[in-house]
């Protein structure tokens, strides 16, 4: 693989933690290789290591031993002022939950990591406004999030993690709080974005969601127990 297409490495990777008398073993040496553009799922039984992975990738943990380089940053050892800025430059999160601010409309939802950025506010509507015409909100800015369907919120959500054009999207079970109609929905839009270039990994239990990646990393036990790269990746729903 060539090095300059790997936007994410982990060599080796180690998570433990301290349980009162008892050590747990998060992750228990974790290679990974993801190139720009993939569309990765990450599957597993419950306490195998997907959170803990998505943390440390994600730069909202460190890990206790291992590599870890995120475009072409060595992260292991960076200070919390340092992961934060990495965080917000090169990551897009979407959770289950949507994390939305009640009182706010949709486009200010979407504004909020330009705030932490420290971008204007006529930069900072801009970027939103075409954030939410990217995931079909375009008529649905000055919506607080009571105003929407759970799908839209979920857009919203989305538009709001791809703000500041971040080199990966993180997706912890985004369809998780959704039924299968909204679900196929919202996994139209990931398709979408993957097919304009987004780096997408998400963490998903469900197998029919998992067929839309490119690939499947699944883990047991803090290990890689399989990649599973699929011949033809199809857009959901085909």
């Amino acid at each position: 693989m060539d090095k300059k297409e790997v936007i994410i490495q982990t060599r080796g990777l180690r998570k433990e933690y301290e349980m009162g008398s008892e050590t747990v073993y998060a992750l228990r040496g974790v290679d990974v290789d993801i190139r720009r553009n993939e569309y990765i799922a990450v599957m597993g039984p419950s306490g195998s290591g997907k959170s803990t992975l998505m943390n440390l990738v994600g730069c909202l943990d460190t890990p206790t031993a291992g590599e870890y380089t995120l475009n072409g940053v060595a992260v292991q050892g960076l200070e919390d002022d340092e992961l934060a800025r990495i965080r917000n430059r090169e990551i897009g999160f979407v959770f289950q939950t949507f994390n939305l601010l009640p009182r706010a409309t949709a486009l200010h939802n979407v504004e909020l990591p330009l705030i932490y950025a420290g971008i204007s506010a006529k930069e900072r509507s801009r970027r939103a406004e075409v954030a939410l015409e990217r995931t079909g909100l375009a008529d649905r800015m000055d919506h607080k999030p009571n105003e929407l369907s759970g799908g839209q919120r979920q857009r919203v959500a989305i538009a709001r993690a791809l703000v500041n054009e971040p080199s990966i999207l993180l997706a912890d079970e985004p369809t998780g709080n959704l039924d299968s109609v909204t679900s196929a929905d919202i996994m139209h839009v990931f398709d979408e974005l993957h097919q304009e270039g987004q780096t997408i990994i998400m963490v998903t239990h469900e197998p029919d969601i998992s067929e839309r990646a490119q690939r499947v990393i699944t883990l047991r036990d803090g290990m890689i127990e399989s990649h599973d790269a699929k011949l033809e990746h199809r857009p959901f729903g085909v």
